[in-house]
């Protein structure tokens, strides 16, 4: 079973690879884009795409990180042990431990 979920797994990634391989070969006319002030940039299409994807996962990851530098932050705290505020039994008092 395992081998079987490992050969699927590969099998995705070589099928994600080719898809994005031939969408690349597709699409290899350069496109113009303009910004303001009369600038433009001219490059092919896949690379546009590309960068526009690329942009967007960075903007999600930028806009994810504060939470997630919290959550790390409150499962540290979580983690260490909370100081006791119990005393200790006095020396030759009985215990829980000693069975009671």
């Amino acid at each position: 079973m395992k081998h079987m979920l490992w050969l699927l797994k590969w099998l995705l990634k070589v099928g994600i690879f080719f898809t994005l391989f031939a969408f690349a070969l597709n699409n290899q006319q350069d496109t113009t884009v303009n910004f303001f002030f009369g600038k433009s940039w001219r490059a092919p299409q896949v690379l546009m795409v590309l960068g526009a994807f690329t942009a967007g996962v960075v903007v999600g990851v930028l806009g994810m990180l504060p939470r997630w530098v919290s959550h790390q932050v409150d499962k540290t705290a979580a983690a260490q042990p909370a100081p006791s505020t119990a005393t200790p039994p006095a020396a030759g008092a009985p215990s829980y431990a000693d069975g009671l």
